[in-house]
């Protein structure tokens, strides 16, 4: 692996699949006169990278924007159709899928890696980079180990460079159903406070099972902040007046 700060981006194009059309997208697209947030992994819908890297990025994305990011993507040696599902599957709204497929890109990168042992063939090693108007400010590559190391490309260390006085929020979880006034009372309250949440709308993304099941109760909607149960829409005002 080569360390590429102060040096600009492979110049590639990308092929992608946007509905029925092949779009061809360049790099100088995807970073001349911006500012851009690159993390690189493996392989879509592998554990790590389904399960830490990606959400995190996209849900730390308003705060990089808050800090002067342009856009946040996501580059993997996959093909376009392989991303777009992944995309999709995941529901990362904030974050720019890369298919390099042919891996133009990451070998330009000096991050072409083989997986062989695994069946992966050529894939990325697992690395974040800091990237303005082209040029590469910063890079957290993982260290050379055995397997899939994840230590230092994480949106959390990435955020510490950008902005290290920030102090990031707590990760907020709400339970909701359609139609449900207090769902919209307990969202709204959210809102106001300035507060990104993920929110998980049963019959969609879980049943009533599931919130009696982390929960105790049977009624929407039911709060969570950083891991602690706060409960319904009263219960998140009387937090929030302490």
């Amino acid at each position: 692996m080569s360390n590429m700060e102060g040096k600009k981006v492979p110049q590639v194009t990308f092929r992608t699949r946007q509905g029925d059309k092949w779009v061809d997208v360049t790099t100088s697209e995807l970073f001349d006169n911006k500012t851009v947030i690159v993390f690189s992994l493996p392989g879509a819908f592998t554990p790590t990278c389904s399960s830490s890297h990606l959400p995190r990025y996209n849900e730390l994305a308003p705060v990089f924007k808050k800090y002067g990011v342009d856009d946040i993507l996501v580059v993997s040696v996959n093909d376009t159709f392989v991303m777009n599902a992944w995309k999709e599957d995941e529901k990362s709204e904030n974050i720019t899928f890369v298919p390099d497929g042919n891996g133009e890109f990451t070998e330009g990168m000096g991050m072409l890696v083989g997986k062989e042992d695994l069946g992966f063939g050529k894939r990325s090693w697992r690395y974040s980079m800091l990237v303005k108007n082209g040029v590469v400010e910063k890079m957290f590559i993982e260290p050379n180990e055995p397997g899939d190391p994840f230590k230092v490309s994480d949106a959390d260390t990435m955020l510490k460079y950008l902005a290290p006085q920030h102090q990031v929020q707590e990760s907020i979880s709400i339970f909701t159903k359609p139609g449900c006034p207090f769902c919209a009372k307990a969202k709204q309250m959210l809102h106001e406070k300035g507060l990104s949440f993920e929110e998980i709308v049963l019959g969609h993304d879980a049943t009533i099972v599931s919130v009696r099941a982390v929960s105790g109760r049977a009624t929407v909607p039911q709060v969570f902040i950083g891991g602690k149960h706060i409960g319904g829409s009263d219960d998140l005002e009387a937090y929030f007046a302490k």
